[in-house]
């Protein structure tokens, strides 16, 4: 069973060891999330729950309104479907009491906007050389084939830059707070501050603490 959770991204901070060592961690509020509803196979063709983040009381939609009524729910600002939750139930509130300190979790957001960018920056190109006359020092090299007078489709080119659905996996778990529903994940996740993410226990094997932190 794979615990997974929306969370909101409240920004970065130090956590020093029991050794010394200083690491750089993010501080995520993480729930809690209640199960709205229920995917079945027979009916849906999959099996899934839908979780809530961020309960909302003003400007809520018919639909929406509706949609939590008949979970005998609060509506909720941002949902989500996850799968492996296991035997979940709807109107059941998961928390972080699932997680663990030491555990690595899988984190996916909308990474920061770029706007346009160059290839080098976009693809993280090498450059050209920048002596004896040269002007090729930060084109994009050749683009097409000889004869195949066009360019092919999917050649990386400069354009926009970021905006995207990004995951980073094998994210360890430095602390959690049980009391401030608080998850804190060493190093950094996608996206900008107070941005919605969500937060998978990685299906890799739990890695071992390095000693308390």
């Amino acid at each position: 069973m794979a615990r997974s959770l929306l969370a909101r991204k409240l920004g970065m901070t130090q956590i020093f060891s029991a050794d010394g060592r200083c690491y750089g961690a993010t501080v995520l509020e993480a729930g809690p999330c209640p199960v709205v509803q229920l995917k079945d196979r027979a009916k849906d063709g999959y099996e899934a729950a839908q979780i809530g983040f961020a309960p909302v009381r003003k400007r809520v939609s018919k639909p929406l309104r509706g949609h939590y009524e008949a979970a005998d729910l609060e509506p909720h600002r941002h949902s989500a479907e996850v799968q492996g939750l296991g035997e979940v139930s709807v109107g059941q509130v998961l928390t972080v009491e699932g997680f663990e300190a030491g555990g690595l979790v899988d984190i996916t957001g909308v990474s920061k906007g770029k706007g346009f960018a160059g290839q080098h920056k976009r693809h993280n190109f090498g450059r050209g050389p920048v002596t004896h006359g040269s002007h090729n020092i930060r084109q994009p090299g050749s683009i097409g084939s000889v004869d195949a007078a066009r360019t092919w489709r999917g050649v990386k080119m400069a354009g926009h830059m970021g905006s995207a659905r990004t995951t980073v996996q094998r994210l360890e778990l430095l602390r959690v707070d049980l009391e401030r529903n608080l998850l804190l994940v060493k190093g950094a996740v996608p996206g900008a501050k107070n941005g919605v993410l969500l937060v998978t226990e990685s299906r890799s094997r739990i890695r071992k603490v390095r000693g308390q932190h």
